[in-house]
C-alpha cells in the first residue's frame, strides 16, 4: 500500500465552520470523480497499529485537472480529536492519503441525474458536476438537491442553475422540503439517484425511493459494494 504526504498549499473557508484543504499532488497519484480516499494526520501510522482515530474516509472535491486535491469537511466548535487536530494545521503540513477508490462515477447512460446531499456531501457531487459541465456525452440532465440546516450553502458559484447545460440546482433549509422535492425528482421512474450523506440519512432517501417506485439498482451510494446490501435490501413490509 502506498501512502503519500503531500503538503497542504492552501485553505478555504467556505463557510464558518466548513473547510476545505487544498493538497499538492504527488507524482503518480491519480483519481476520477466520486473518488475518496483515507486521510490521515501525522503519527497515524507510527506504533505497530494504525491509530484509527487520526484516519478519516474523505471524498476529494477537486478533479485532476486543478492540479490540487480538495479535502472539504466541517470542523464545529465541539469536534473530535481528529477535527481538532486538523483546524490546528497550516499551510505546509503534510498529511497522509492512500487506499483512493471511487464508488460513484458519473454513469453516462442517456438518463437524467438526480444527485442527493446533505450538508457537506455535496463536496463528493462537486467533481461530477465538473465533469458533467466538461463532457456532457450520454447524460440527459442533472438535477443537484441539498439540504443544509445551517443555511450557509456551498459550492453556490458551481451549484446554480443553468438550463443551458442541463443542470438545475436546489438548496433547501429543511427535511420536510427536502424530502417533498425527493418525491417529486422520484416521478422519474428511470433516472439515477446518487445520494451522499450519513448513514440514516441514506436508509431514509433508499426508504422513500423504494416506496416511490425506484429500483434499488437505480439507487447510487459512496459505499463499497460489499455494504451496498446493508442499505439497498430495506425491509419495507412493516412501513405502514
Amino acid at each position: 500500500m502506498q501512502i503519500y504526504w503531500p503538503k497542504i498549499k492552501k485553505i478555504i473557508e467556505e463557510t464558518p465552520e466548513v473547510k476545505t484543504y487544498l493538497l499538492e499532488c504527488p507524482e503518480g497519484f491519480t483519481w476520477e470523480e466520486g473518488s475518496h480516499t483515507h486521510f490521515a494526520l501525522e503519527g497515524f501510522n507510527a506504533g505497530e497499529k494504525p491509530n484509527r482515530s487520526l484516519i478519516r474516509h474523505m471524498s476529494i472535491s477537486t478533479l485532476p485537472h486543478e492540479k490540487v486535491i480538495g479535502i472539504t469537511t466541517r470542523i464545529k466548535e465541539q469536534c473530535s480529536e481528529f477535527k481538532r487536530i486538523l483546524r490546528g494545521l497550516d499551510v505546509g503540513d503534510q498529511v497522509a492519503i492512500f487506499k483512493t477508490h471511487t464508488n460513484v462515477p458519473l454513469r453516462r447512460e442517456g438518463k437524467n441525474v438526480y444527485l442527493l446531499s446533505a450538508g457537506v456531501g455535496l463536496a463528493t457531487f462537486r467533481p461530477l458536476v465538473l465533469d458533467y459541465f466538461n463532457r456532457a456525452d450520454d447524460v440527459n440532465q442533472i438535477h443537484s438537491l441539498n439540504v443544509d440546516s445551517s443555511k450557509d450553502f456551498l459550492f453556490t458559484d458551481i451549484f446554480e442553475t443553468a438550463p443551458e447545460k442541463n443542470f438545475t440546482s436546489q438548496f433547501v433549509d429543511n427535511r420536510h422540503d427536502y424530502y417533498n422535492e425527493v418525491k417529486n425528482l422520484a416521478a422519474d421512474k428511470e433516472g439515477l439517484f446518487y445520494v451522499v450523506g450519513s448513514d440514516e440519512f441514506l436508509k431514509q432517501n433508499i426508504e422513500l425511493l423504494l416506496e416511490q417506485g425506484i429500483k434499488a439498482e437505480q439507487i447510487k451510494l459512496d459505499k463499497h459494494e460489499r455494504q451496498l446490501p446493508d442499505f439497498l435490501t430495506l425491509d419495507l413490509s412493516n412501513q405502514a
